[in-house]
């Protein structure tokens, strides 16, 4: 009953908030390049976002730790991107707020945080009280969350490319920054995600026994995984040896996040689900 009611409040208080910062947003006065949250009601919506993911993260609390070990499963999992995706967000908005991406993350978070209702666990995973183990899962969900973000990211800046392109400056996109800031904070996001996944690719491979309890295997998840790296690097490379920039690297964002989540949350989907393994 607990566990409903948490469910229930988190998705209700992201949702809400977010329908109503799309309204905001949106508005024919909004639709401009001006000055994100410059209005008193935009401010105050930006307060609340702590008070939906403090629910949230009590929601995780609740149902990820189990008398018998850590619930990862796929459900649980995607619950736990999407908090650390709004607290990213919310922690890196004060200096750059970003207008539409706003609601379209708490709108993304109000779906994830009720996965585990759609893809209910299997059993927990027994928790280990081991540094490898615990750095390589913190690095790898905060890799995920900071890509995504990355990647909505990168499809807002398209969609701005081909506005200015059109020349429809007023539509209902949204108020958003000059592309050029935007491509600059795209690759700042690319950047620290790619420190943080080659850590976890790094800790996974070299500390696999203590981090899986068994040696390092060439998997498909692996190799998603790796495929992922070498796509972000491309990228990066590109961007610093070659001026790679726009819509260029708004596409191969959006690959690599799309590689990377087929390596993690896909191969969940598959053993969790189709196969009904953990």
């Amino acid at each position: 009953m607990i566990d409903l009611l948490l469910y229930l409040i988190t998705a209700v208080l992201y949702g809400l908030l977010a329908l109503r910062d799309f309204h905001l947003q949106t508005q024919p006065a909004a639709s401009m390049e001006s000055s994100p949250d410059s209005t008193p009601e935009e401010r105050l919506i930006h307060r609340l976002v702590p008070l939906a993911w403090v629910t949230h993260l009590l929601l995780l609390q609740h149902t990820i730790i189990q008398p018998d070990g850590l619930d990862l499963s796929l459900g649980h999992a995607i619950s736990l991107i999407g908090a650390l995706t709004t607290a990213f967000y919310w922690l890196g908005s004060g200096k750059e707020p970003l207008g539409i991406l706003r609601p379209a993350i708490l709108a993304l978070s109000s779906l994830a945080s009720v996965m585990p209702l759609i893809f209910p666990a299997q059993k927990a995973v027994p928790f280990q009280h081991h540094l490898a183990f615990e750095g390589h899962i913190i690095v790898s969900l905060l890799a995920y969350s900071l890509f995504g973000i990355a990647a909505l990211h990168a499809c807002l800046m398209t969609l701005q490319e081909r506005r200015l392109q059109s020349g429809e400056v007023r539509t209902g996109l949204g108020r958003l920054p000059p592309l050029v800031t935007m491509d600059v904070l795209l690759f700042r996001m690319v950047l620290s995600g790619f420190v943080l996944l080659t850590l976890a690719v790094a800790s996974g491979i070299l500390f696999s026994e203590e981090v899986f309890g068994r040696p390092f295997t060439f998997n498909h998840k692996n190799f998603l995984g790796v495929i992922s790296w070498g796509i972000f690097a491309a990228l990066l490379v590109g961007r610093w040896g070659y001026g790679w920039r726009g819509r260029r690297a708004a596409r191969w964002t959006i690959a690599g996040f799309t590689v990377l989540a087929l390596a993690y949350v896909g191969s969940k989907l598959v053993l969790e689900v189709i196969l009904q393994r953990v």
